[in-house]
């Protein structure tokens, strides 16, 4: 059985009790704040292995929340959305959410996303004995720490924004299709008018520009993406 711990952030007390329950059934220990702002201070507790954010909270929804963890919070976030609502999706993601779930959503689909994002976050950190850093066109990736630094100036990423950034550097000077990051890092194929990829992907580029106007990632349109290495700059 499983020790992992989720915290649920959700004002909706029956729904939360409901995933507590059935997620609890699943070898998950789980913590539940039913409001924006004990949910921010629980946020910063890095023993939880995943967090369940709902967005339409009183007092601090969750778009709130994200903005206070600054993008910085390692754990990674799955947020809670309403059906349909895809500038509630992307605004998520580019807050610094790792995935999304529309409501309403089956309890199986959920346990999936949830397996999912912990599957790869252990690969991850299995993957770090072996090749502990890797260092292309300034950009170096410290597999111990899950550090990242550009031009020696470090750059806090989320997980998933991590996990892509390894995938396109261990595959510099080639195409990266869309299809590729989505079945490799979220374990899921890409759905179409899907824009999670898009959105971690101009998170990664923003914050590494933050530390350097040289190019890294280039798109490439109907293909995908490339990360330059230092001789293409």
């Amino acid at each position: 059985m499983s020790q992992n711990k989720i915290l649920i952030i959700d004002d909706d007390k029956e729904l939360s009790e409901l995933l507590a329950e059935y997620l609890s059934n699943e070898g998950y220990n789980i913590e539940c704040c039913y409001d924006g702002v004990s949910g921010l201070a629980r946020a910063y507790d890095n023993s939880f292995s995943l967090i369940l954010l709902d967005v339409m909270m009183p007092g601090l929804n969750g778009f709130e929340l994200l903005k206070a963890l600054g993008g910085k919070h390692k754990t990674p976030i799955l947020m809670l959305t309403a059906k349909g609502d895809d500038a509630d999706r992307i605004l998520g993601l580019e807050l610094g959410a790792d995935d999304y779930l529309a409501k309403p959503f089956q309890h199986k689909e959920l346990l999936a996303r949830i397996n999912a994002i912990l599957r790869r976050i252990d690969i991850v950190k299995n993957a770090k004995v072996a090749n502990s850093k890797l260092e292309i066109n300034h950009v170096t990736l410290d597999n111990a720490t899950r550090e990242v630094h550009c031009h020696g100036q470090i750059v806090e990423l989320t997980g998933t924004e991590y996990q892509i950034l390894e995938l396109l550097m261990n595959q510099q000077g080639q195409i990266v299709s869309k299809e590729q990051i989505s079945e490799q890092v979220l374990h899921r194929r890409l759905s179409a008018f899907d824009r999670s990829i898009d959105m971690h992907v101009s998170n990664i580029r923003r914050k590494l520009q933050a530390k350097s106007p040289n190019e890294k990632l280039k798109t490439i349109r109907g293909a995908g993406y490339l990360f330059l290495t230092g001789g293409v700059e």
